[in-house]
């Protein structure tokens, strides 16, 4: 395709998505956390990673989104790792229980696209088999009207689609700003 055809195409494609999202950008949140990295004992069992993580999200508010008693969501993220492991961007689903104030939870599911290693090449790095993995996030925190606090708590794995499959979680807190 041409490049000025395909631009014209993209500007359009763009709009015709961008347009039907314009009420849920209007609103939402912007979460920043700091996070252990390839925590041992949880999901994955076990740990070889280190360092810190820096975890930033968004998730747009979605009105009318009722399933059962919450609602519907999306986010989307990334995970950057401090000590040169695996970082990941992540985006998907998620349904919160709770009020607009006081306590809620949450639970997503996703994937995530990670440049960390797919087969096992030293002992200090997971093996996690390929390079789009699941996502499965929980949350537990406490919303005031324009700020949130939070544990956090992340899986990525391939589910056991590949020979390889170390998983790698991640746990601790976030501060959410409502806009």
């Amino acid at each position: 395709m041409p490049p000025a055809k395909a631009l014209k195409f993209s500007v359009l494609a763009t709009a015709l998505v961008v347009q039907p999202l314009a009420p849920a950008l209007a609103t939402g949140q912007i979460h920043l956390g700091v996070l252990a990295h390839d925590v041992p004992e949880l999901w994955s069992h076990f740990n070889r990673e280190q360092g810190v993580d820096v975890n930033i999200e968004w998730t747009p508010d979605w009105p009318g989104n009722t399933l059962g008693p919450g609602r519907l969501g999306s986010h989307v993220g990334l995970v950057w790792n401090s000590a040169g492991d695996t970082s990941y961007a992540y985006g998907g689903v998620n349904w919160r229980l709770g009020s607009d104030r006081g306590w809620y939870g949450r639970i997503g599911l996703g994937a995530a696209y990670h440049n960390g290693e797919r087969r096992p090449v030293s002992a200090d790095r997971k093996a996690l088999g390929s390079r789009l993995l699941f996502h499965i996030p929980l949350e537990l925190g406490y919303q005031w009207p324009a700020h949130s606090l939070s544990l956090y708590f992340a899986h990525i794995s391939n589910g056991y689609t590949q020979d390889e499959n170390e998983g790698l979680d991640v746990l601790g807190l976030r501060v959410g700003w409502r806009y």
